[in-house]
């Protein structure tokens, strides 16, 4: 077991730049983040920790907002009773609730269990929250779906629950793959197979739905491996990436004959639905 190092960050004002500092820190190696008065705590193993760790952090470096922390070295943290302290259930249209096994049932047509431990994915991020929205408004019955990145198969889990005939759901996290295991069997899921790896098992797969919540420099390199999968009229749903980005995805997908029919926004993040031609 190791320690852990805790980041307590200040940061003013809140909102989207601790969403951009989550980012930021998730692609360096921090672990789990919980929300406090202030700001976040960020939390990394110590064997991963190094004290120029922060230096190449751009939004610590913008003017448009002051970040400030102090760090401490802590014993291994129960991540569960973190989380369960801090997580609240997220409702979405008035549709879907996502929820943890101790929260009460809701009265929603869809109700899905997810209990995230270190895994990306509760609904509570803006991106995860729209991608489920655009699963809400897109036809799934008898489809089968990809979710690329499927960190807790939140979004796996709806599709099923939509109708999907099949769905796959891939993470290059061993972790992820795990907690996507757990809760599948949760939600009484039978559809859903979960594989550990990345754009590489995409050979020779074929797709009438493709979702990818990644960061943007991943999607960039695998969007042509999602076309390739996709029929004529097949959906590519994306996020993981801000406002700022959309000519430079929206470029990368017209190479590859998908065309942008719909967006949805969220404090500054961004989802975009495609259609192949």
């Amino acid at each position: 077991m190791h320690n852990y190092i805790e980041y307590s960050f200040t940061i003013k004002p809140l909102g989207v730049a601790s969403e951009i500092l989550v980012a930021e820190l998730a692609e360096l190696g921090f672990e789990s983040f919980v929300d406090s008065e202030n700001g976040i705590l960020a939390y990394i193993q110590e064997n991963l920790w190094h004290k120029n760790i922060l230096d190449d952090v751009y939004i610590l470096q913008s003017a448009e907002f002051k970040i400030s922390y102090t760090l401490k070295t802590i014993e291994q943290i129960n991540w569960n009773e973190e989380w369960e302290r801090n997580f609240s259930p997220i409702v979405v249209d008035d549709i879907c609730t996502i929820r943890a096994p101790f929260h009460e049932v809701p009265n929603t047509t869809y109700d899905i269990i997810i209990e995230p431990k270190m895994s990306f994915g509760t609904g509570h991020h803006e991106t995860t929250y729209m991608m489920l929205q655009f699963l809400l408004n897109t036809d799934l019955q008898e489809k089968k779906v990809l979710d690329m990145g499927c960190g807790t198969s939140v979004l796996a889990i709806m599709a099923e629950k939509r109708g999907a005939e099949s769905v796959t759901a891939i993470d290059v996290d061993d972790w992820c793959v795990q907690n996507s295991v757990e809760n599948i069997e949760r939600n009484y899921c039978k559809n859903i197979s979960v594989k550990l790896g990345n754009a590489s098992l995409l050979d020779n797969q074929n797709f009438d739905i493709v979702i990818a919540n990644i960061n943007r420099n991943i999607l960039l390199s695998d969007i042509p491996q999602y076309a390739k999968t996709l029929p004529s009229e097949g959906t590519l749903l994306l996020s993981g990436f801000y406002e700022s980005d959309i000519p430079v995805i929206t470029n990368k997908c017209n190479e590859s004959n998908l065309k942008l029919v719909e967006k949805l926004e969220r404090n500054q993040w961004v989802a975009l639905k495609f259609r192949k031609n």
